[in-house]
């Protein structure tokens, strides 16, 4: 039965397949610097003007005006459609190609990691019925016997090499993200050491990775396994495959930060909990729990860096909430996460306080009201402004036409403003996805702006290395730079964080079929015209250049404020701070 070919399997396949090594089947390529070149296949053209990328996973025809990834150069040369294309670069890397909603005779990737995995999985619940203190830790944190067993919950011993002696042959354990190889070349050793462990499977059941929790000291305190074929963090969820054994028609399901709190709210009969695998939510992550349930409900510790969480969960769920689906924030009381305020009020109250729940269009608005004065004219003013980049990232419909009443009430503008203020180009350029095709790729004869010239060249360096989204922190004060674009480049630097071994191409093939491929695919034509020495650190410094301004605009709208009400001391001491530190960076 034909279905739709899953996301994460389309990324496997970009990442194990060599665009140079498809292409020069079919074309003749010379190397030439870090690219390949070659005659167009698509004109008659005598002078080579045909480029292949190996870094970037890509192809350029300047003759024809064609570029893409590898699907869309075998779509362009042999002539198929996109769904063969993909079935032609499976078919070559020895895979079948999964159908959602198929029959499951697919398999993602080779058997030996998966049977690793399960192997690995077996070996630490034999080595738990051994060890009674890490009986004795699951006991004293309240974890029965059933629920340790409905999750697989095991023990990895206190030893280098417990594992590795169980695998006759390491290769497979090794790709599994489960064994690492010395650096002398020696051999292998346990990654996990003394650790309760959780197995972390997909949605079919299958063990694919694993979170070890410490029972010693050491300073990190719970350790995931590494990206490997078979587990993207940013993909996958735990105890999503459990929450759907339990109903299959789940009212919703509660995303969550940790392990033991999946599993304390499924003993006390709320098996509806997923969590995060030491990342922020990512779209993958919705698109994986809309496929399950119409509701998803945020449970976040209720402090700063809670509701700083759940902020980012919102700006992620925004384009996805739409044709009934809904997201709600259940924000908890200071000190409890819920594995221990299941414990301590029960289930019942537990699912009164999610019926109880922020919804979004509540947590949306309330948190931008918080930075304005609606008493003034000025204020509701710049509420109206604040809300426009994330209502513009809603989709039509009801949630968007309610939203935008309550936006009208609290601003007092009528609707047909309101709509007018959210369809006028805003003056610096603005930042929806026309105005961004604009600012990073202009057209001939159109200048680039002052102000996305840096977002421009940072998205270029990224490109060519995206290893360096690792480096970038504080995206709150990137997006207050306000520069024309900044959102995608904090969209892309989100994509890189959540995919670490991804190129260019596969960042392309995410966004197939938006404006921003579009101005992706110019932005990726263009000469970067930087040496390997000077790349990370020119990326770096335009991350603190764009940070820097953030701060200024942030410093900027609390005196605006100042002139309109008494500032908070919080707000007053977060003034002095960021001058004192803009200020120490000017003279260092």
């Amino acid at each position: 039965m034909a279905g739709r070919i899953p996301e994460s399997f389309i990324q496997d396949l970009l990442a194990r397949t060599d665009i140079v090594e498809v292409i020069s089947s079919r074309v003749e390529l010379k190397r030439a610097g870090r690219e390949y070149r070659g005659l167009s296949p698509f004109t008659h053209e005598k002078s080579p003007s045909f480029f292949v990328n190996p870094a970037k996973q890509m192809f350029f025809d300047f003759s024809s005006g064609k570029n893409g990834n590898v699907i869309g150069f075998l779509m362009e040369f042999d002539r198929l459609t996109y769904v063969e294309a993909i079935e032609d670069l499976a078919r070559n890397a020895g895979l079948e190609v999964p159908r959602e909603g198929g029959h499951h005779t697919d398999r993602l990737v080779l058997d030996g990691p998966l049977d690793a995995s399960a192997a690995a999985e077996r070996f630490f619940r034999e080595q738990l019925r051994k060890y009674q203190p890490a009986i004795d830790y699951l006991k004293k944190r309240g974890v029965s016997g059933e629920t340790a067993k409905t999750f697989g919950i095991g023990y990895a011993p206190e030893s280098w090499d417990a594992l590795t002696k169980f695998f006759q042959d390491t290769g497979h354990a090794v790709d599994a993200g489960l064994l690492i190889k010395r650096d002398d070349g020696s051999g292998v050793y346990d990654r996990f050491r003394n650790r309760v462990m959780f197995p972390i499977r997909d949605t079919r059941g299958r063990t694919i990775a694993f979170g070890g929790r410490t029972l010693g000291n050491d300073p990190a305190k719970y350790l995931n396994s590494p990206e490997t074929p078979l587990f993207h963090k940013g993909r996958n969820l735990f105890g999503l495959y459990e929450a759907k054994q339990s109903d299959s028609k789940l009212p919703y399901l509660i995303v969550v930060e940790g392990y033991m709190d999946v599993v304390m709210l499924a003993q006390h009969g709320i098996q509806e909990a997923v969590a995060t695998l030491g990342t922020a939510t990512t779209q993958d992550h919705l698109h994986l729990l809309f496929k399950s349930t119409s509701k998803v409900v945020f449970s976040f510790d209720g402090d700063r860096a809670g509701r700083a969480a759940a902020w980012r969960a919102l700006e992620q769920a925004l384009p996805e909430v739409y044709e009934g689906r809904e997201c709600v924030f259940m924000f908890l009381p200071d000190g409890h996460d819920p594995d221990t305020l299941v414990q301590e009020i029960g289930a019942d109250e537990f699912r009164r306080r999610i019926g109880e729940a922020l919804s979004l269009s509540q947590f949306l608005l309330g948190e931008l009201a918080k930075q304005v004065n609606l008493g003034t004219m000025d204020g509701r003013a710049r509420l109206a402004a604040l809300a426009r980049p994330h209502i513009e990232k809603l989709r039509e419909g009801p949630l968007r036409a309610l939203i935008l009443d309550e936006l009208s009430r609290l601003t007092r503008l009528s609707r047909a403003d309101m709509e007018a203020t959210l369809n006028r180009p805003q003056a610096n350029g603005g930042s929806t996805q026309s105005s961004y095709a604009q600012n990073v790729s202009p057209g001939p004869g159109k200048a680039e702006t002052g102000a996305s010239r840096p977002i421009k060249r940072a998205m270029q360096l990224l490109l060519e290395r995206p290893s360096l989204a690792e480096r970038v922190e504080h995206f709150e004060l990137l997006a207050q730079s306000d520069a024309p674009g900044v959102e995608y480049l904090i969209e892309m630097i989100d994509f890189f964080h959540a995919h670490p071994e991804a190129h260019a191409a596969q960042l392309l093939e995410f966004w197939r079929d938006t404006p921003k491929s579009k101005a992706l695919e110019r932005l990726l034509q263009q000469e970067v015209n930087v040496d390997e020495t000077t790349l990370e650190r020119e990326f770096l410094e335009t991350i603190t250049h764009l940070l820097q301004k953030g701060l200024r605009a942030r410093v900027q709208n609390l005196l605006a404020e100042a002139r309109l009400r008494p500032l908070t001391i919080a707000e007053t001491r977060e003034i002095e701070s960021i001058t004192r530190d803009l200020a120490t960076k000017a003279q260092s």
